[in-house]
């Protein structure tokens, strides 16, 4: 009416922005003409996939009606040849002429993208951040199109680009990008040694996540040929914040071990199923990288000989004083190389820790459990497959002073009587019930201000 056509731009402005919903501001554009249009050049962020028919119309009007955009997914996950017809390289040409604000591009299950569509996203000149998720027509040639195009690129995710094998890119990126945040999983052309393509680029990188197809390890990329390459290497990360490693091999002075004796700024670590870590690793990691905040080591059981011993928690808990998140697992109940002293003087030493996981450390008891109650700062403790914790050992955690979120999953030692004392005085603010069997919703009733349970024995008959 005449009263909506009297209403300030701003104050309709204002009213579109506090729709955080995609869907509301959808039926809020189709109010009157002028919602439409403050709804079009507000919009930053887009999603589309199989709903897009027929494609290069529907995504040329699409685009067309959000000139602003800064952000577009693009996924096809379950796609069927009945959907109609996928992204294509002429789809991505369109995008490119399309949104000349674009930053951020995911593509996500688009197989019918190949290098020539990546050579099409060159045009993109201020893009900052691409993901590929299952991108299979793309190769090396087309990253290589890509970074000499989009030299602002800040951000780059590749996952399962199983034709990716050429790693010029990565030697181009080192020369004259300004790549902060890199990605590459399950990425079965790109081993550990292609990371030394990097050299001087290393300097920039913030953000480096790293893992190995466990299914495809093939050894002339993975193995001793690839990390020879870094013999000459010199690695500073001076930037790096963020390193994640999923099932890689280290070797003595190669490979990615020489990342962790150079990286000050280092805040969080994450070392899934890493095979050859050793204590001189997490010990000169530790010296150098002393604002770690985060700490994850999972460690493949199977391993004959443990490399590492409790030295590489003492010195952690010595050296890195602002640690807050600790996590430490095995890939199975068989073994341990810590002992209850070293996980005892890492919560003793860690003066910050506020979140303490483990799981399958079998020797973690409820001698544990009391010392953890010593702890200042621990507000969350979870714990997996941990069987010599029992009733006893949860009912020490009374004395602790600031625990407000408990976890325990498939322990079998603990019952309902650990529960018992928390019944009268509901210390904990959340309780969470994961697959314990001797456990029952019943008996954790008034424990905690939110309950949690689930009961699902299967892991029992494995």
């Amino acid at each position: 009416g005449r009263e909506m056509e009297e209403l300030p731009e701003e104050l309709l402005q204002e009213v579109l922005c506090r729709l955080l919903s995609v869907s509301h501001r959808g039926h809020a554009s189709l109010v009157c003409r002028r919602f439409y249009d403050i709804e079009r050049k507000q919009r930053h962020f887009l999603k589309v996939g199989c709903g897009l028919h027929p494609l290069h119309p529907a995504l040329t009007s699409l685009l067309g009606r959000f000139s602003e955009l800064s952000r577009l997914e693009v996924e096809y996950a379950g796609w069927m040849p009945k959907f109609g017809k996928q992204l294509d390289d002429e789809g991505v040409r369109v995008i490119a002429t399309m949104c000349p604000r674009l930053l951020e591009l995911s593509l996500s299950f688009c197989v019918f993208v190949t290098d020539v569509g990546l050579g099409n996203l060159a045009a993109c000149q201020a893009l900052r951040a691409l993901r590929l998720n299952f991108s299979t027509g793309v190769t090396g040639r087309g990253l290589l199109s890509l970074v000499a195009g989009c030299k602002n690129l800040l951000l780059l995710h590749l996952t399962r680009c199983i034709h990716v094998n050429s790693v010029e890119w990565l030697t181009f990126l080192a020369r004259h990008g300004k790549l902060q945040d890199l990605a590459i999983r399950h990425c079965r052309g790109i081993g550990e040694g292609d990371l030394a393509k990097l050299q001087s680029g290393w300097n920039r990188i913030r953000r480096l996540e790293f893992e190995v197809d466990p299914n495809y390890r093939y050894l002339k990329l993975h193995g001793h040929w690839s990390v020879d390459r870094w013999r000459n290497v010199e690695v500073r990360c001076h930037a790096l914040k963020d390193l994640n490693l999923t099932n890689c091999l280290r070797y003595s002075g190669r490979g990615l071990a020489c990342i962790f004796p150079n990286c000050p700024s280092l805040e969080r670590l994450h070392l899934n199923i890493c095979v050859g870590v050793r204590d001189m690793d997490l010990i000169d990691l530790a010296k150098t990288s002393t604002h770690l905040k985060s700490f994850s080591l999972r460690i493949p059981s199977e391993i004959p000989t443990p490399q590492l011993t409790d030295d590489s928690l003492k010195a952690l808990a010595i050296h890195c004083q602002c640690l807050e998140e600790v996590s430490i697992a095995f890939t199975d109940t068989e073994g341990s190389c810590f002992s209850l002293t070293g996980i005892v003087a890492l919560v003793e030493g860690c003066s910050s820790l506020k979140v303490l996981v483990l799981d399958s450390v079998n020797s973690f008891n409820d001698n544990g459990m009391k010392a953890l109650c010593a702890s200042r700062s621990l507000e969350t403790l979870k714990l997996i497959k941990c069987q010599d914790v029992s009733d006893e050992g949860v009912q020490q955690l009374m004395n602790s002073p600031c625990l407000k979120h408990v976890n325990f999953c498939r322990c079998s030692g603990v019952t309902d009587l650990g529960f018992v004392p928390f019944t009268n005085y509901p210390k904990f603010e959340s309780i969470n019930i994961e697959d314990c069997p001797r456990i029952s919703e019943k008996g954790i009733q008034g424990t905690a201000k939110v309950l949690c349970y689930s009961c699902d024995l299967c892991w029992l008959r494995i």
